[in-house]
């Protein structure tokens, strides 16, 4: 069995999550580290006690025991750390979102269709136990789902090194470097791709009263995006990052002409008041037509898992199927490609809601042109 050892390249607030799961992880181990700030850097160390700590990326790739890698980095770091390992030693990958955050850098990815080794793009909400089990679950609840609605109401961004994710040139603007989970999960779930997006959105409450080397944020907190896809599903989004009292920081539902499936998801237990007693077990429910009762579905997940990160254990099963992909058990199960499709909706919602008009993504530069990767079904063998 070809061995699991990881290097990592960034090990801030996500990086450190990754850390975490890979430690449950039986046959993976991280034995290199590359992170510039000393806090961090400390932090780490706590986490990866075996691991060597590197001064650059280029030392992390060329070290020998390496046989994947971990791309954590600030969001706007990410391609050109890509482009880098290409360069060196084309290892396989588990790059964190947004692949990339210029719509300008799009040539630049469509020049790594022929990385010769496998690129898993870190799309793990797909992973979240209630998440997964709406989407297995869908098209039978639905009789073929018409209408999907994606809400997510939680808290403002949190703290990052240097205040990098203060700014859309770091990070590609809110809804690529967040929302690109949802509009993933959209066109996974439709089983097709967008043609057109139509947005609204802005700076309503969040962070207005900051000011970094005397520039005040310009990050987004709230947006409504409509997607239409190439089969006539309609997709909307509802965005709110300053709603961190909800009960639920994620609802998901699809309708179809045989019912309505939707899934209810909490923040991280550690934002959960302590009064208020134990955070809330996610929900899958089933509404059918005929005949009408909804049917409600806890669906708890593993505390070692809640106590890893903050997303519902989707962290961990995202690792166990990298870990088969570098063993050569299988391929990534979301590739170059999706992670392009997912930063593409993005930066066409954030166009929309600049211009007031829709974004037809046929026509765009920076979304994906269907000659430069093959597409590939969707794999659901990490789903918890």
């Amino acid at each position: 069995m070809k061995p699991v050892r990881y290097g990592v390249v960034g090990c801030g607030m996500m990086g450190q999550e990754h850390l975490r799961n890979i430690a449950l992880i039986p046959e993976a181990e991280v034995v290199a580290i590359c992170e510039p700030d000393a806090g961090m850097r400390a932090a780490a160390e706590a986490l990866a006690p075996g691991a060597r700590f590197a001064e650059s990326l280029d030392e992390v790739v060329t070290n020998p025991q390496v046989t994947c890698l971990l791309i954590a980095s600030p969001n706007h770091l990410h391609l050109g750390a890509l482009e880098r390992v290409a360069a060196l030693r084309p290892l396989p990958v588990l790059m964190e979102k947004p692949l990339f955050t210029d719509p300008s850098d799009a040539r630049r990815v469509a020049a790594l269709a022929d990385y010769p080794a496998p690129v898993w793009v870190a799309m793990e909400y797909r992973y979240m136990p209630p998440v997964a089990h709406l989407i297995r679950e869908a098209a039978a609840a639905t009789g073929g789902i018409r209408m999907l609605t994606i809400r997510e109401h939680r808290f403002p961004f949190l703290q990052k090194v240097g205040d990098w994710n203060r700014f859309n040139r770091n990070t590609g603007g809110t809804l690529v470097e967040k929302c690109c989970h949802f509009f993933d999960l959209m066109r996974l779930i439709a089983g097709c791709d967008p043609v057109r997006v139509m947005a609204s959105g802005g700076q309503a409450v969040n962070h207005l009263d900051e000011s970094y080397g005397g520039a005040v944020p310009d990050i987004w907190d709230n947006a409504y995006v409509i997607v239409d896809f190439e089969s006539g599903l309609r997709a909307m989004l509802e965005l709110c990052m300053f709603a961190e009292g909800a009960r639920w920081q994620e609802e998901i539902s699809a309708v179809g002409p045989a019912g309505k499936i939707e899934c209810l998801v909490p923040g991280p237990g550690r934002f959960w008041p302590g009064h208020l007693g134990a955070p809330p077990v996610p929900q899958v429910i089933v509404s059918p037509r005929d005949p009408k009762g909804p049917r409600v579905l806890e669906v708890p997940v593993d505390p070692a898992l809640l106590a890893a990160g903050d997303h519902n254990g989707a962290t961990y099963y995202q690792h166990r199927g990298f870990a088969r992909v570098v063993q050569g058990d299988q391929t990534p199960e979301v590739a170059l490609f999706d992670g392009w499709w997912a930063v593409a909706m993005g930066m066409a919602a954030q166009e929309s809601a600049v211009t007031g008009q829709a974004v037809d993504l046929r026509k765009v530069p920076y979304a994906p042109p269907p000659s430069v990767f093959r597409r590939q079904p969707a794999a659901v063998s990490s789903w918890p």
